[in-house]
């Protein structure tokens, strides 16, 4: 005698609360929108992109709630770390020059000194110092400068070790207007002449 067959186990629908129909058919029904939050919590295996979609969005919330605390890490869903507030540098730090003894060296002023200086009672020895601040090759420019005034001119050090230009005879009259046409960068406003031991702006 043939064993009884095995009776077929109905099949269990599943029907969604909001739109009444079987939760396979919701997305093609009119709530399908309405429909999801109940699709994600009781039928995310037939609808595994509604899953997916919501895991993303709670990401990103998580994501954007913890840089609004200034916290930055990467979300959950792979997204990059969040970039560094405006205004901060991953640069290393400027580094600050220091004079013997600890006191930080001031930076330099951009100014172009000019002064006239009579040596032995009667050679005349105009003085420009500062140019190199402007980004002007002093070896260029006192070669300038002589050209232009038919004259010598040279780079030497100061009194300070600080390179300058000592140009022969007396060019002040003319030279504020030269510098500032030869080398544009060079404002007038920037350049000084030093009288009776003070300094007085050219402009």
């Amino acid at each position: 005698m043939a064993e009884k067959q095995q009776k077929p186990q109905p099949v269990r629908v599943m029907y969604c609360p909001v739109c009444s129909l079987p939760a396979e058919y919701c997305e093609f029904g009119p709530n399908f929108e309405k429909c999801k939050p109940w699709l994600i919590e009781n039928a995310s295996e037939l609808y595994p992109d509604l899953l997916k979609e919501a895991n993303e969005k709670e990401a990103n919330k998580v994501s954007e709630k913890l840089q609004s605390v200034g916290i930055s890490s990467a979300g959950a869903d792979g997204s990059a770390p969040a970039a560094a507030p405006r205004g901060t540098s991953t640069s290393k730090p400027e580094e600050v020059k220091r004079l013997p003894g600890g006191k930080i060296k001031k930076k330099e002023k951009q100014e172009v000194v000019i002064e006239k200086v009579v040596r032995n009672k009667r050679k005349c020895v105009t003085i420009v110092k500062g140019l190199d601040l402007f980004g002007v090759k002093l070896s260029d420019a006192s070669k300038k400068l002589g050209k232009k005034f038919a004259t010598g001119a040279s780079v030497v050090k100061g009194p300070t070790e600080k390179e300058q230009i000592d140009v022969q005879g007396d060019i002040s009259y003319d030279i504020v207007e030269f510098i500032t046409d030869t080398w544009p960068d060079v404002p007038e406003t920037a350049i000084y002449f030093i009288e009776d031991g003070r300094k007085v702006a050219a402009a």
